[in-house]
């Protein structure tokens, strides 16, 4: 029978990361600079296996392959076979992330053999006027982008937006975004590690002793110019109910408060269920086991789990599934 999952995160270094994935988060790593905790993920070379139970050392791909449908849900199974749709983080930029964009499925498959990279932030912590960039401030078109790019003026252009704890956002292909310093975040996204680069402030890595490469041209190619009234999703946030956050053709979430006892019943949604436990803690039961989730913590739930007991004093959940 198949059982509440966590994996093992990886932890991987950027020349932007920080500690408060240590010191906020409690991840258990010596590096310096870790950037990202990939939580769940079927990224090639990168795939995280489950941390303990009868499962223990089982990736997803095993997971799948040996329970298809009951595992993944029977609809998301018959569209992805054996591949794992989404890779799920945690994010903590001391400094600026690169200004970026990626391409959508028909481009990523051509020119990578990947999913394109559809995604979403919601912001867990961020220190005072800490900001995002998301999209344009204003309407511009390639050739007055690329001599942006030459001014080195680019940040001119885009649309900075100070963010607190509780910010959403979706970025979907094609529109340009960066995470500020001083941001932790979840991030949700499809599986895909296919990003553009088109200016990364001229900064030397110092594990290369060399500026990162750009990817100007492709970014061109797959940019979304238009200018939105807002970046900014709205949200309700009420207790103990599953309020719907982000949902795309390419994964759903809610946000979910939990207080006292709650039962969540999945009987009627055909894929897998992740939560991603952004503050608070709380106790999960299933088949009479109980599990613990604390802030910084993930767990999936395998599509054939039907039922879950929640239990929380305060508690605050990315519900994301397919």
């Amino acid at each position: 029978m198949l059982v509440p999952l966590k994996f093992v995160p990886l932890f991987k270094y950027r020349i932007w990361g920080g500690e408060k994935l240590k010191s906020v988060l409690n991840k258990d790593y010596d590096s310096d600079a870790i950037g990202e905790s990939w939580e769940i993920s079927d990224v090639p070379n990168d795939e995280t296996i489950v941390a303990d139970g009868q499962f223990k050392g089982y990736t997803l791909k095993q997971l799948i392959q040996e329970f298809k449908g009951e595992f993944l849900g029977e609809s998301v199974y018959k569209q992805f076979g054996e591949a794992f749709p989404l890779l799920i983080k945690f994010i903590d930029a001391k400094t600026p992330l690169s200004i970026q964009v990626h391409p959508n499925n028909e481009y990523a498959k051509t020119h990578h053999n990947s999913f394109g990279k559809n995604e979403m932030w919601y912001i867990m912590q961020a220190d005072q006027d800490a900001n995002i960039i998301v999209g344009f401030e204003k309407e511009i078109d390639k050739i007055q982008f690329k001599q942006h790019l030459e001014d080195k003026t680019v940040l001119e252009v885009m649309h900075h937006e100070n963010v607190t704890k509780g910010d959403a956002f979706y970025i979907p292909t094609g529109r340009i975004h960066a995470i500020g310093a001083g941001v932790m975040l979840a991030e949700i996204q499809q599986t895909s590690d296919v990003t553009y680069r088109v200016y990364d402030y001229d900064r030397v890595d110092k594990t290369t002793g060399k500026t990162r490469d750009l990817h100007t041209d492709q970014a061109i190619e797959v940019l979304d110019f238009n200018v939105e009234n807002s970046y900014k999703t709205v949200y309700d946030k009420e207790l103990n109910t599953s309020n719907t956050l982000i949902h795309s053709p390419y994964f759903k979430t809610n946000f979910l408060p939990v207080k006292g006892e709650l039962t969540k019943d999945y009987t009627n949604t055909d894929s897998f269920v992740i939560y991603m436990c952004v503050s608070g803690a709380l106790s999960i039961t299933h088949a009479e086991k109980e599990y613990v989730l604390q802030t910084g913590e993930t767990m999936l739930f395998p599509a054939s789990i039907n039922q879950v007991v929640l239990k929380s004093n305060n508690a605050e959940i990315l519900e994301v599934y397919f």
